[in-house]
């Protein structure tokens, strides 16, 4: 028995350093889109929203977008924001600084959440299709760090955002938001857009995490058998 707790512990602290390294590491996802925004929108303008999952922040200097042309070559520049903190949301919207002026009175109107983080990216080459598009995140090493695809968007009022709260990566996202889950609200100055940006009420958890309780569990349970044990000889 004695073997086994010390292996057992081995294999909890090996867990705490993995989980130790995990925590000094970022990750980021696109966590929402609004494809639609450019043509159905007071803002006039397609946005996205990156999450740092992680628990340390993340410079994004040089960071770059592109669409579903897949090309670091063709993709612009992230402007606005260098650093996105542990756990926060922060939006891109195509356009300017004013345009994200306009964006902020637009869902907002004059109550803006403590830390919303905006920033924007222009250029030609690039604009979010309704019918159905991709949105590629490169650092400035031109290494891609998210990609999601999506389908047709709502063409109908309300206009809801792809809401990927799931943190879905490489792969198709086709989940709208809905008023009430994850954050989503109605824009204070347009009725029919619906979304959370800035918001992300599911990280999804981190394996390693995972693993670390169920070690903890395990530790615990050998130790009360052992305990058990002694109290009956």
């Amino acid at each position: 028995m004695e073997k086994i707790l010390k292996k057992s512990l081995a294999v909890l602290i090996g867990l705490l350093l993995s989980t130790a390294v995990a925590q000094a590491q970022a990750a980021i996802i696109i966590s929402e889109v609004a494809p639609w925004s450019s043509g159905n929108s007071i803002v006039g303008a397609d946005w996205f929203e990156l999450t740092n999952t992680g628990n340390s922040s993340l410079s994004i200097s040089g960071w770059k977008v592109d669409d579903s042309s897949n090309s670091f070559s063709a993709a612009l520049a992230l402007n606005g924001i260098t650093n996105i903190n542990a756990g926060q949301s922060v939006i891109f919207i195509e356009g300017t600084a004013a345009t994200a002026t306009t964006f902020v009175t637009t869902w907002f109107g004059s109550n803006v959440p403590a830390g919303f983080a905006i920033g924007y990216y222009s250029g030609s080459g690039i604009g979010l299709s309704a019918s159905g598009d991709a949105l590629n995140i490169y650092n400035a090493s031109g290494v891609l760090q998210a990609n999601v695809t999506f389908g047709n968007s709502d063409s109908t009022s309300p206009f809801q955002t792809f809401d990927n709260a799931a943190g879905l990566n490489n792969t198709a996202v086709s989940q709208l938001s809905v008023l009430g889950v994850n954050g989503a609200f109605k824009a204070a100055n347009s009725a029919s857009e619906i979304g959370s940006p800035g918001l992300i009420a599911a990280v999804p958890e981190p394996e390693s995490y995972a693993m670390l309780l169920a070690g903890i569990a395990l530790i615990g349970a050998i130790g009360r058998k052992r305990q058990s044990k002694l109290n009956q000889g």
